[in-house]
Order: structure tokens, then sequence, then C-alpha cells
């Protein structure tokens, strides 16, 4: 899978956006092997946090001014909720931008987490970190698509992922959604 995700985002032409009147925001994709199987690393955030409590997302977080790119604020946002440093972190590349309708612009990495995997939770920021295996989250049965009418007007379709007791939602699920997409498009050439 490794080699994959390298080979993918070499190739991948990603669609930056103009942030507009949203704020800039990065997250990290985070892979890596348990058992030789690919695995994936979400957060489940506090109830505490100022936006997106409860919600399972990937580490990341709004881009600080002291951040030298997107890419720099995904690692360190990443740090700063995992304890995971930069430099066990290879970055392959970018998907697409994701705006929210909590009014960020998410532009998230997918890279590969260096084994030992040693991980410290932000006791702020984080509930609980869930660790899933890519092939449940591609497995028949846990995607689907459901209709939403948002208390501030929005309405529309959204992604889910549904793994055991784990509901995954929102951006995030859409972003697992494109990034599913992105690899099987890879493997269908």
């Amino acid at each position: 899978m490794k080699q994959l995700l390298r080979r993918v985002f070499e190739e991948f032409d990603c669609q930056a956006s103009d942030p507009e009147d949203l704020t800039p925001a990065a997250v990290l994709v985070p892979f890596y092997s348990r058992n030789d199987e690919p695995y994936v690393l979400f957060t489940k955030r506090t109830e505490t946090v100022k936006d997106h409590k409860g919600q399972i997302s990937f580490p990341g977080g709004v881009r600080d001014p002291s951040d030298a790119d997107l890419k720099s604020t995904a690692l360190r946002e990443t740090q700063e909720e995992l304890g995971i440093e930069p430099q066990k972190v290879e970055i392959f590349g970018r998907m697409s931008d994701q705006p929210t309708i909590t009014g960020y612009l998410i532009t998230p990495f997918v890279g590969w987490v260096e084994a030992p995997l040693e991980i410290e939770p932000s006791p702020d920021e984080i509930a609980e970190v869930i660790e899933l295996p890519w092939s449940a989250l591609t497995a028949p049965g846990v995607h689907d698509l459901k209709h939403y009418d948002h208390p501030a007007g929005w309405s529309g379709y959204y992604h889910t992922y549904t793994i055991g007791d784990v509901f995954i939602w929102g951006a995030t699920a859409m972003l697992v959604n494109k990034l599913e997409k992105i690899l099987k498009g890879v493997k269908e050439q």
C-alpha cells in the first residue's frame, strides 16, 4: 500500500481552491502498517474543542500564521494532537481541497507514519484514537449516502462510513470517499 500511495500521489493532479471567505486548514490522512496490513489513523474530538465536538476526524486544524505552508500545518497539528513527530511522517502528496459547511477549506495531505507508532493524544483535543484497517473502510456495506437538512438551511447528501460502533461522516467521510475513488482509479488502469 505504501508504494501504491507513493506512486498515485506522484501523478495525482489535485485541485486547489481559492479560500474566499473560508478559513484555511489542513489535515493529515495518516496511513501506517500493522501486521503487514495498511491502517488509517483517526481521532475522535473532545466535547471541549471549538468546532466539530465529538466527531471523528483526521488529525489537523487551522493554519497558524507561523506555518510555512499547509503541509506544515498538517504536520504541526498531528504532532500537537497525537504526539507524532513530523520526521516520522512521509508525505506522498495532497488531495483536492475540501470546503466544509462550518466555514473551513481543508487541504488534505496523505502520508505514511513509520513504525513504531508512538501516539500520545492531547487530552484537550482528542477523546479517542481510532485505528481502522483500510480494508474495513473499503468493505462492502460500510459506505452510505444520506440526506441531511442542516439547521442553518443547508440541505443535501453526505457520505457516511459505519464500521462497528465507529461512525464517520461530514468532511472526513468525504475525504475517505475521495481517496477510495483515487486509489480505485489507479488500480483499474
